[in-house]
């Protein structure tokens, strides 16, 4: 009766089911967007409109597990989505894009997707569980070798990511490769306890603080579909690495070696064994886009190029981990110069300036030279290097340990003082060689400054005499004074083009630079080096030149009579002076032949008794008016312009201010005037009524030969007019001032005979 009944009633119910299916709708497109997710699988929904929700479901069988979700849009409106957990609590808002959320714990999660404008539009969506991923590739230990190229994979549109999987051990350093993607594809590594240890997406190190085993999803920040490449590099304990062997200085043969690094963040490893402990300089070549750093076998850095030209190790293994900067592949050579051994350096030499250069051969490109030298503590020592050809020419000090000194750079010194007393070494080399470079050649100075031997001894010399120094080589010289003071120190060559200079005293402290004033504050030996802190720079003894010694304030000097008067350099470097009888306040100015060139038109300058400077012939003593400030006696010097000859020159110094002096210049025909000889300058004056604001000057040669020019000064010795250009006739119209006038005409040495007038112009 009861299993009557019961079977009455499924057939009822049956037949009510399909009569309901036979009379309701067919399901819609929109309907068929929700259902359960499988982890990995990208669900693609064509539509979505106003205010509807598509519910999906996906489940966990993991506590603590994280979800790694992806939701694109298409050409449509902003979608967002909620998750909700077990219990019907919300635990995530899911955002466009990637997204992570950390679920409550095993179970089935509900992800309600809506538009947020309730718009219309199209999306994807999927899932993956970090505990439970669809898929996940082991990397093994040759993964991380140097000599693997990665895993490349392909992301597909809307992925979740790609899950991976290693271990490693705890504290090693990886080098994270950009994954050189289309997109942005990144990922975190995760440790064993589920944190967060480096994040894959540019070219990093990573530490492995943390216990594994580790996991890792990647995946394209707006779910774009890309190829990309996971490189994991590992720099502690590298494998994979060209071994690299310690060379001897000079050529390294057979110990160099060859890498060759990818495009920019790219990196490379050579293995260096060290046997006992010692010192390495890093050689490398073709370097403009490489840097290097030494790692010892923990992944510690030692040193880098930055900071560094030595590296100072302890004996072990290491590695040189190149990387390159540039935007192509770069090939280069690489080799390690063991600096703490003698191995492959040349005889030592001395300090002494005596000796011509070191001539250094340089063979390959990636050579690293050696000179030694015996020192004594306390001894300030320069070193100089040039290239023979077009180049540049590094140089560094180290000590018999193979320990960098003289590290310290400063403006106010040169050379640097050593501390203990033993050998040195001068490492230095070739910064370019080319393919077909086979024997470069460079020169090396390798100097003492304090208590200098070598250098040739010169005493202050006289004004007007021949320099105290003959014309010799030898880069240095010897000043011995018996009395502090203030002194001229200059070398000239023997076309008297001028090498800069500085001066040291007897510890080699630098006194002065470029001895035009060089202040020696006490009786005794100073040492004048050419170019001293040019360390860039060579001098060998086949260059000579003579040395100006002079105490600074002339001395000596004949009194100027106020008229013209002849004198005549005989030597390289010489100085000529003759005294003014002007007095304070008073305004001057240089005059000579206007057909005066090279030689015979030397630099003047004025010198008040104190050896002030006041001016010179490039501006005011020539072209306008040097006011005598200061104390007198008044002097002017002369010295020859660089690459003038010594030669013999005409000059006249003439007062511009005060009352005039001059014969009066009158109106209508002027006057003429004949020059010539040491006759070169005439001085006219027009009286204060005799000319108006603004006057013409009309100068004519009507004998001989030469050409004149006119300046017109006012009574207190400012230059209205002039000189301008030099002709044999012209023209020129002048302001004038109130008061009386001075005009000075200036012609040629040889003999004319000029007509000059004036009118109102």
């Amino acid at each position: 009766m009861f299993r009557s009944r019961v079977l009455t009633m499924i057939c009822a119910l049956a037949v009510a089911v399909a009569t309901l299916a036979s009379t309701s709708p067919a399901a819609s497109a929109d309907e068929v967007c929700g259902g359960t997710l499988a982890f990995g699988k990208v669900f693609s929904c064509p539509s979505i409109t106003g205010d509807r929700e598509d519910v999906y479901f996906f489940s966990t069988t993991r506590a603590n597990d994280v979800a790694y979700t992806m939701l694109t849009r298409g050409s449509g409106g902003s979608l967002q989505a909620h998750i909700f957990g077990p219990t019907g609590a919300q635990v995530c808002f899911v955002g466009t894009d990637a997204g992570q959320c950390r679920l409550a714990g095993a179970g089935t999660y509900k992800v309600v997707v809506f538009l947020y404008f309730q718009d219309s539009g199209d999306y994807t969506f999927s899932v993956e569980s970090r505990r439970t991923p669809s898929s996940c590739t082991a990397l093994t230990n040759a993964d991380f070798s140097f000599a693997s190229a990665g895993v490349t994979r392909d992301l597909q549109f809307g992925s979740a990511g790609d899950c991976y999987r290693f271990n490693q051990p705890v504290g090693s350093l990886l080098h994270l490769w950009s994954p050189r993607a289309a997109g942005d594809v990144q990922g975190s590594i995760i440790d064993a306890a589920g944190e967060h240890v480096c994040q894959v997406r540019y070219a990093v190190d990573c530490t492995l603080n943390t216990a594994g085993p580790y996991r890792l999803n990647l995946y394209e920040s707006y779910g774009a579909a890309t190829p990309y490449t996971l490189r994991m590099t590992r720099l502690s304990n590298p494998a994979g690495c060209e071994t690299l062997r310690p060379a001897p200085f000079g050529d390294p043969g057979a110990n160099a070696g060859k890498g060759t690094i990818p495009t920019q963040e790219g990196i490379a490893c050579h293995k260096v064994r060290l046997a006992e402990a010692g010192s390495l300089a890093i050689r490398i070549y073709q370097g403009q886009s490489i840097n290097w750093r030494l790692l010892d076998a923990a992944g510690q850095q030692v040193c880098q190029e930055y900071n560094t030209q030595v590296c100072v190790l302890a004996a072990g293994d290491y590695s040189v981990i190149t990387s390159n900067d540039g935007w192509e592949e770069v090939n280069y050579q690489i080799a390690a110069a063991r600096v703490s051994a003698n191995a492959g350096c040349a005889r030592a030499t001395s300090l002494s300036w005596a000796p011509d250069p070191l001539v250094v051969h340089q063979t390959s490109a990636v050579q690293t030279n050696c000179q030694p030298f015996a020192a004594t503590a306390g001894d300030r020592v320069i070193v100089y290097r040039a290239p023979d050809q077009y180049n540049e020419v590094r140089s560094f000090l180290v000590n018999a340990a193979g320990e960098q000194v003289c590290t310290e750079r400063s403006e106010d010194e040169d050379g640097c003082v050593l501390s203990a007393t033993g050998t040195y070494r001068v490492v230095s080399y070739l910064d370019t060689f080319d393919a077909e470079d086979t024997d470069l050649t460079y020169r090396l100075q390798v100097r003492r400054l304090s208590q200098p031997a070598g250098c040739p001894m010169i005493r202050p010399g006289a004004w007007n005499g021949a320099p105290a120094g003959a014309i010799g080589p030898i880069r240095c010289r010897i000043l011995a004074v018996t009395q502090p003071g203030v002194y001229l120190a200059r070398a000239y060559d023997d076309e008297n083009y001028e090498t800069g200079a500085s001066v040291y005293d007897g510890t080699g402290h630098r006194v002065c630079v470029s001895g035009g004033h060089c202040e020696l504050p006490a009786a005794g030996r100073y040492t004048m080096v050419l170019n001293g802190g040019a360390v860039n720079s060579v001098l060998g003894n086949d260059f000579a030149y003579a040395t100006a010694f002079l105490p600074y304030t002339p001395s000596g000097c004949p009194q100027d009579a106020g008229t013209s008067f002849t004198a005549t350099f005989t030597a390289p470097g010489q100085y000529l002076c003759r005294q003014l009888t002007l007095p304070v306040g008073a305004k001057m100015v240089q005059l000579q032949p206007t057909d005066a060139r090279d030689s015979s038109r030397p630099f003047g300058y004025v010198v008040d008794a104190a050896g002030t400077y006041l001016c010179d012939t490039s501006w005011a003593l020539s072209q306008y008016s040097c006011p005598l400030t200061g104390t007198a006696p008044f002097t002017v010097v002369h010295r020859e312009n660089e690459g003038d000859v010594p030669g013999t020159f005409a000059a006249a110094y003439a007062r511009v201010d005060g009352p005039p002096s001059c014969p009066a210049l009158p109106g209508g025909d002027g006057a003429t005037f004949a020059t010539g000889g040491g006759d070169f300058a005439k001085c006219l004056t027009i009286a204060a009524d005799q000319h108006g604001a603004r006057e013409s000057f009309t100068w004519q040669r009507t004998s001989g030969e030469g050409t004149g020019r006119l300046s017109v000064y006012s009574a207190d010795g400012i230059r209205y007019c002039g000189p301008g250009p030099t002709a044999a006739e012209r023209t020129v119209t002048c302001t004038l001032p109130d008061g009386p006038v001075s005009l000075i005409f200036e012609a040629g040495s040889t003999a004319a005979e000029y007509q000059l007038r004036h009118q109102a112009a």
